[in-house]
């Protein structure tokens, strides 16, 4: 996970950027997941703690510890009030500091495709996952469109100046997925895509939230002189689904998968 290090430094602008759409999906996926309270889990790349606050207020584990390559993710999730309970700590999810079994969950929510190596980090989250527990993880369908990001995508690729990608962007389909899981060698797989409705109140605040300095796109649009951003923003604006009222609607899609550390 170095590379999400470069890519999101900063949490507070993260948050406004992905923060509220992660627990939008984290929500059902731990709906999905279906485990009881009382369990230790990892959150893996956990950002700025926006699923570990999820899951802490959900499911009432005995403990959760965060990592993440990022200090600036850690700082913010560790000021969160509802992650209060949980341990944070700087470190690479391709090379966890932990023991083997010391989890009954480990999850990685919003980072598969930011991963230089995902065989290796899943590998990792079913090392330190106890036999008989659950590893998962949701990422939104990067090369399917279904990022929240996919309007200011889509206008980048159409003026001809797509934006970096991440390291693995392939990896968060659901092929892709299944099979990681099963290199790990965990048991009893499934996956499912969940729908979101992505919504602004207008143009103007889908532009602040989104043209943000974070992420591959991010950094792209920072880069650019005054009239190749406005170029960019009209561009954007013309693409959007632009409701009468000003509203901004759309799906996002995020695929998950889950499975059992063998006994």
């Amino acid at each position: 996970m170095s590379e999400a290090l470069n890519f999101f430094p900063d949490g507070t602008i993260y948050e406004r950027l992905m923060g509220r759409w992660s627990q939008r999906v984290g929500l059902p996926f731990l709906d999905w997941l279906d485990l009881p309270a009382g369990l230790a889990w990892l959150d893996a790349g956990c950002g700025t703690g926006a699923f570990t606050e999820t899951l802490i207020g959900k499911v009432a584990p005995s403990a959760v510890t965060g990592i993440d390559p990022s200090a600036g993710q850690i700082a913010y999730a560790r000021s969160r009030p509802g992650t209060q309970t949980a341990t944070f700590e700087v470190g690479d999810g391709q090379s966890l500091p932990f023991g083997d079994h010391s989890f009954d969950v480990a999850t990685m929510a919003l980072v598969i495709v930011f991963v230089p190596e995902p065989a290796k980090a899943v590998g990792e989250l079913a090392r330190v996952t106890r036999p008989g527990g659950t590893v998962a993880t949701y990422m939104w369908d990067y090369e399917g469109r279904g990022t929240p990001l996919t309007p200011i995508l889509a206008a980048l690729e159409s003026l001809g100046t797509p934006a970096l990608r991440p390291p693995s962007p392939g990896a968060a389909n659901l092929d892709s997925l299944q099979t990681l899981w099963r290199g790990a060698g965990l048991a009893d797989i499934e996956t499912r895509a969940f729908r979101i409705t992505v919504s602004f109140d207008s143009f103007d605040e889908f532009w602040s939230t989104n043209a943000v300095p974070a992420g591959p796109h991010g950094m792209l649009i920072a880069r650019m002189d005054p009239e190749e951003r406005e170029r960019l923003r009209r561009r954007v604006r013309d693409m959007l689904p632009i409701g009468a009222d000003g509203s901004i609607q759309y799906e996002a899609r995020a695929n998950a998968v889950k499975g059992r550390v063998a006994a």
